[in-house]
């Protein structure tokens, strides 16, 4: 019995050890432990943020489910003089033509956020395709702007989504700061979660539904502006070629 466990004990020691090194291994490539044992590790990743030198950040809003707060926006944007990136889904776009032609007079950016609002790892190539082929159809044919982006419904991602998303000629694109508009936080909450998250190739991730975003926006622009910040689309902030993703998923030039 003694002989029995005395063997069980030093088989354990390599199991144990080989396990630490892949799981090691995988989180030095992005990717978490629960990928890992789940045999689905992830290797391909969107865009988070962009390495950068500039302080620059770029809005956005993911844009599903009304238009009641979004003329708002729209105006909070021209009065202070910048543009943003709007992810339309493709129901909501049917449903409201007239916004994807108001943002792109605006001078904004339209991505697509998907056609039905999927879990988007759940869907084969085919499924995924559709997703954004139909989405992307409806936004350029109401403005005439090619699409270039594409943002996953719940940042819900794996490599075939980000592959199908590549092959289409679309960047995939996610967030380094979350404002939780959605949750309805207060204006003062989204101001603070925004501005305290704040750094060099942001991207920010409002809702165009946020109750209070209209009311928290003007603060947090004046205030990033005072911080020395600018403003750009997300087209205008990512690298279109000769870069690389870190396992931070930050965009970085390689010169």
């Amino acid at each position: 019995m003694k002989f029995a466990l005395l063997q069980i004990k030093k088989a354990i020691k390599p199991i144990s050890l080989i396990i630490t090194i892949l799981t090691l291994t995988f989180l030095l490539k992005g990717v978490s432990a629960e990928q890992v044992f789940s045999a689905k590790p992830t290797k391909l990743l969107p865009i988070y943020s962009v390495e950068t030198s500039e302080k620059k950040l770029a809005i956005s809003f993911d844009c599903a489910w009304g238009v009641d707060y979004t003329d708002e926006l729209l105006k909070v944007m021209q009065e202070e003089n910048i543009h943003c990136t709007f992810f339309c889904v493709e129901f909501w776009s049917n449903k409201h033509p007239e916004y994807l032609k108001k943002i792109v007079d605006y001078g904004h950016e339209i991505g697509t956020h998907s056609s039905t609002h999927p879990y988007m790892s759940k869907l084969s190539k085919e499924g995924i395709n559709n997703e954004l082929t139909s989405s992307t159809a409806i936004i350029e044919k109401e403005t005439g702007q090619k699409v270039s982006l594409f943002r996953a419904p719940y940042g819900d991602y794996n490599d075939l989504v980000i592959k199908s998303a590549t092959d289409l000629g679309l960047f995939t694109i996610q967030w380094s700061i979350d404002s939780l508009d959605w949750k309805d936080l207060s204006a003062n909450e989204i101001y603070n979660r925004v501005v305290s998250r704040a750094h060099n190739g942001a991207i920010v991730l409002f809702h165009n539904q946020g109750k209070h975003t209209s009311k928290a926006l003007p603060k947090i622009i004046k205030d990033l502006k005072n911080k020395g910040y600018s403003f750009v689309k997300i087209s205008d902030l990512i690298y279109k070629e000769n870069y690389q993703m870190l396992p931070n998923g930050a965009q970085a030039k390689v010169n």
